[in-house]
């Protein structure tokens, strides 16, 4: 989980080959009105990212007993409940990193639909794990398959 511009396809590919399971890009689940709309300087609301959330915890619920890495931005407590509704063991790694970082990374990169001018709101929206959530928060600026071992190793503890 994490905003745009913090690694999440990156280290969520590298974990699941570490943990030799399926990967699924989060960002594949969202409607073409999302797509678009983000790609317009848009932000998705909450109806807006509803349906998705639902596509991508119907994908975790089917995952639950063989396990998967699914990328999610997963900014908001609640959107997180609603994942955990459909696999109440959900693991959730948190990738942070600075504004300038993430700004950074966005505006390098190419072939995205999320335009540098939505990191703002994105930042506004995340509401960081709470203490009574599984998960836990990494710095995404280390190195991805380092995060991605280290992570391996926590779930492997649970």
């Amino acid at each position: 989980m994490g905003v745009s511009g913090s690694g999440k396809s990156t280290v969520g590919r590298a974990l699941a080959a570490e943990l030799g399971v399926e990967y699924a890009e989060g960002d594949d689940f969202h409607p073409q009105a999302n797509i678009a709309k983000m790609a317009a300087g848009i932000p998705l609301d909450d109806a807006d990212r509803a349906p998705w959330l639902d596509t991508v915890a119907a994908w975790m619920g089917e995952h639950t007993r063989r396990g998967g890495v699914v990328t999610c931005s997963a900014l908001k407590r609640a959107y997180r409940d609603r994942l955990r509704a459909a696999a109440p063991d959900a693991f959730f790694l948190h990738l942070a990193a600075s504004h300038e970082e993430l700004a950074h990374r966005m505006t390098d990169r190419t072939g995205h639909f999320m335009p540098s001018s939505l990191l703002d709101s994105q930042l506004a929206a995340l509401e960081p794990l709470a203490g009574d959530e599984r998960g836990t928060t990494v710095d995404a600026t280390r190195d991805p398959a380092e995060l991605a071992r280290e992570t391996s190793a926590v779930l492997h503890a649970l």
